[in-house]
């Protein structure tokens, strides 16, 4: 049966994630929904990236079997999903193709403001603390010398290792925000977020940069910091 690569962007505010759940409202439930008012047929998808409630993406893609026959029909698919979610693209695929096992790295950016701006405040975190930038850079740029990021994960997950090669890492100011970005091969559940709560530590000096070299070296999540909001979170590339 043919294999379709669907890729998506989404404004994740008004959901309770990527993948789909009972008795909540996902990005995976619409899409899925949307397929099957324009071809009058259910669908399963299988999704590349988790991101969860409030988290955005710039990219991020569905493969799905099917034996109708798929065009590119993203007018059509747009026109029936809600404005906060739109498809870019669908285009068949190798039958043994996952968009999720294939994906070689993901790109994540954390946004972070900190002059009130109502424009901001669902795509961005207000952090109005003064932040020292580049000690900041030196915490992120330690991160590319360890592979062991159970520090960062959230507790009881299914992952089968903690092992994550971080490619780049880096703190930068654009357009009056302050921007995380971290590429890494694999990310494991609420890592983006607990890294860059646990570096605004380091800004703010409530803790030293060898005290954050030691986190990560602890691989004990009850040392890190998990209070970074989900909506400054944006899933940006998903690169095959």
């Amino acid at each position: 049966m043919p294999r379709y690569l669907l890729e998506v962007a989404y404004k994740g505010t008004n959901y309770a994630g990527f993948q789909i759940q009972q008795n909540a409202n996902t990005i995976q439930a619409e899409v899925e929904k949307a397929l099957s008012i324009y071809y009058k047929e259910k669908f399963e998808l299988t999704g590349s990236s988790r991101t969860d409630a409030g988290v955005h993406a710039l990219q991020n893609f569905f493969h799905f079997n099917t034996s109708i026959l798929i065009s590119n029909q993203v007018y059509h698919l747009n026109a029936i999903l809600p404005l906060d979610i739109v498809v870019k693209n669908i285009s068949q695929i190798s039958d043994d193709f996952h968009c999720r096992f294939k994906a070689t790295s993901r790109l994540y950016e954390y946004h972070i403001y900190q002059s009130k701006n109502p424009f901001l405040k669902e795509v961005a975190y207000f952090y109005p603390y003064n932040l020292d930038v580049q000690k900041m850079n030196k915490a992120a740029e330690l991160l590319l010398h360890n592979n062991d990021f159970t520090s960062f994960s959230k507790k009881n997950t299914q992952a089968f290792t903690n092992n994550c090669s971080i490619i780049s890492s880096q703190w930068y100011l654009l357009n009056d925000q302050l921007i995380y970005r971290v590429q890494a091969n694999r990310f494991l559940r609420g890592m983006v977020k607990s890294l860059v709560a646990t570096m605004l530590q380091v800004g703010t000096k409530k803790i030293s940069l060898e005290a954050f070299n030691q986190i990560i070296l602890s691989k004990n999540p009850n040392k890190a910091n998990f209070s970074a909001p989900s909506h400054g979170l944006f899933l940006v590339e998903v690169k095959y």
